[in-house]
């Protein structure tokens, strides 16, 4: 798939994003500002402190809107106001951890969240395409060793993974429904585990790894055991583009999709620690600033809830229909998140951490195969 093309696509489109001040938000915000699309973005403020929307000031050349998903009518309003062409909708309560905190929290965003996001979407008449981006939890986990298929059982196990399946029912209603009629192309996108520089979240493996190198810990492993379906967050954002651009030139193209790694690149959560720990004591020898303590790995289960084991997605729809392929494995994705994150902790300017995550659009977008 040649992404320099749908960069070209996205100059002066009107692209709505809601959840645009998480990670995987201000890294979708920095690809399309780099090639000129004109961003509205709608969510709560930065869910964490530090931020990447703030360390890189994504805010600059956008339009934010800070809001409730399930305030209906403040989106409705933004909404009507702004009259998008594009609609990527990630706002969501991401965490397992969380969602067994707070279930209800969890339903009413991921859940009346799309619902809302698809009834300003059926009530406007500027909307050529929309993405509802998922997870790969929406499946229900046998714990096999094969990746799951778009056709599988949708059940996920905890709040979070089930919300996610109920919002792709509340998807494929609002389809049947309303939109397809219309011929509004929607797609949804189950994206794997996603990981790269500037994520700040708890209870995720590759901020923990961050966290405790800088503060010269241990890196605690809960589930080193776990097989998940890690990603660059660079792949995800690319074929949730891809497929929105796509749907508009074809409808039918417009499905459920899944997007993960090559099957050598579906590691072990020990396995990503370990690829992390070797990344970070090779550079911590080439830089040799006191910062970089050693990096150092402790499995240690703290009790929590249920977590599933394996979890793998086939991709093959993805690539036969877009001619789609991962361009970065497992080691190259590790040593893109640290030549941010040693960046941003010695004391880069929001200018430099800019230039570094466009640095790697660039690279990424080169990559072509």
């Amino acid at each position: 798939m040649d992404f320099k093309r749908v960069l070209e696509y996205y100059k002066d489109k009107k692209v709505f994003i809601t959840g645009h001040t998480g990670f995987k938000g201000s890294w979708l915000c920095q690809i399309l500002k780099s090639c000129g699309a004109d961003v509205i973005g709608y969510a709560l403020k930065p869910p964490t402190d530090p931020s990447l929307f703030e360390c890189v000031d994504i805010i600059d050349g956008i339009r934010s809107y800070i809001g409730d998903i399930r305030d209906l009518d403040m989106l409705f309003k933004v909404f009507d106001k702004e009259k998008p062409q594009i609609v990527i909708h990630m706002a969501a309560q991401p965490l397992v951890r969380e969602s067994y905190k707070e279930p209800v929290t969890t339903y009413e965003t991921n859940v009346i969240g799309t619902v809302n996001i698809l009834e300003c979407v059926r009530r406007s008449d500027c909307v050529e395409s929309v993405v509802n981006v998922t997870t790969d939890k929406v499946y229900r986990n046998n714990e096999w060793d094969k990746g799951y298929v778009e056709t599988d059982f949708l059940d996920g196990y905890d709040p979070y993974s089930n919300s996610k399946s109920c919002s792709e029912l509340v998807t494929h209603s609002y389809i049947q429904s309303f939109l397809a009629d219309r011929k509004i192309p929607v797609s949804t996108c189950r994206a794997g585990n996603v990981i790269g520089g500037g994520d700040f979240a708890t209870d995720r493996i590759i901020p923990d790894c961050v966290r405790a190198c800088f503060a010269g810990k241990p890196i605690v492993v809960r589930n080193p055991n776990s097989t998940r379906p890690y990603q660059h967050v660079l792949e995800p954002l690319f074929a949730y583009l891809m497929v929105a651009m796509k749907q508009t030139e074809d409808f039918a193209l417009a499905s459920n999709y899944n997007i993960g790694p090559n099957d050598d690149n579906c590691v072990t959560t020990g396995k990503l620690v370990d690829i992390f720990c070797d990344s970070w004591n090779r550079k911590r020898s080439e830089i040799g600033n006191d910062k970089l303590c050693e990096a150092v790995r402790k499995d240690m289960s703290d009790g929590g809830p249920h977590e599933a084991n394996f979890l793998k997605l086939d991709c093959t729809k993805l690539k036969q229909t877009f001619d789609w392929q991962p361009h970065w494995g497992i080691e190259e994705t590790i040593d893109r998140i640290l030549e941010f994150e040693i960046k941003r902790e010695l004391g880069a300017t929001p200018k430099d951490l800019s230039e570094c995550m466009n640095k790697q659009i660039t690279e990424y977008i080169d990559l072509e195969r």
